[in-house]
């Protein structure tokens, strides 16, 4: 992930409490964008079979395993050295199709040849988007396909923000009552479609995630985007996104 270093330490400190739980969890036999139950699963990405596919954010690599066992070619990025060595652990031996990676991810994909899907799943609102947006559409094929959840209203009801600003919410470490502070972006689906537009992406659909509990206000947004295919203009000449 893309993080600030406050960001990171916290994650980290997931990540080792995990580690130090040794839960073992199973293989996803359901793939959730954010509430458990609830929303679309893994057709929301279509047929991945033989595509280059990324995951930001991936922490314990479960998601992108089982895209590598659909046939994808699955890279899976955490910033976090914690999380990076859950997902380490959890997959000690090599899964073909399925590469572990502890990077930052706007270096990486600055680094690394475009993918023909990226995805996140409730990790882009811990990511700046003034550091990740910018390169996104450069890091995706022409035509390649971007989908992330992104908190829309957390659980005590606070709406997102109409504002590029980044937010305190709560990170509660599982099994225990220990809270930990994280900084998030969850803006208006107003605001996400701008900045993908502005950077090089085009908005393809949102869909609305809610938790089936009434007395929980927590709703997410599934964003489907992509880079737009290159198109020959009057002259005869390809454009491509600015910076390419």
């Amino acid at each position: 992930m893309t993080t600030g270093p406050n960001t990171i330490d916290t994650w980290n400190t997931y990540g080792a409490h995990q580690l130090a739980r040794k839960v073992q969890l199973p293989e996803l036999t359901r793939w959730d964008w954010g509430i458990p139950g609830a929303g679309p699963g893994v057709e929301a990405l279509g047929d991945v079979n033989g595509l280059r596919v990324l995951d930001l954010g991936s922490g314990l690599g479960r998601h992108a395993a089982h895209l590598a066992a659909l046939g994808a070619d699955a890279t899976a990025v955490d910033a976090s050295p914690a999380q990076h060595q859950r997902a380490v652990t959890r997959y000690p031996v090599p899964i073909p199709g399925l590469r572990l990676l502890c990077a930052d991810a706007v270096a990486h994909l600055n680094d690394a040849d475009p993918y023909d899907l990226i995805y996140a799943v409730c990790s882009m609102p811990y990511l700046d988007p003034d550091r990740l947006l910018p390169v996104l559409a450069n890091a995706l094929v022409p035509g390649g396909r971007l989908l992330f959840s992104a908190l829309h209203t957390n659980s005590a009801g606070t709406g997102p923000s109409s504002e590029l600003v980044a937010r305190p919410e709560i990170l509660r470490l599982p099994g225990t009552t220990e809270d930990h502070q994280v900084m998030m972006w969850a803006l208006t689906p107003e605001l996400w479609e701008d900045l993908l537009v502005q950077h090089g992406l085009r908005l393809d659909t949102i869909t609305v995630i809610d938790s089936p509990d009434p007395g929980n206000h927590v709703s997410y947004r599934l964003y489907a985007a992509r880079r737009p295919p290159r198109a020959s203009n009057r002259a005869g000449t390809v454009p491509t996104v600015p910076g390419r």
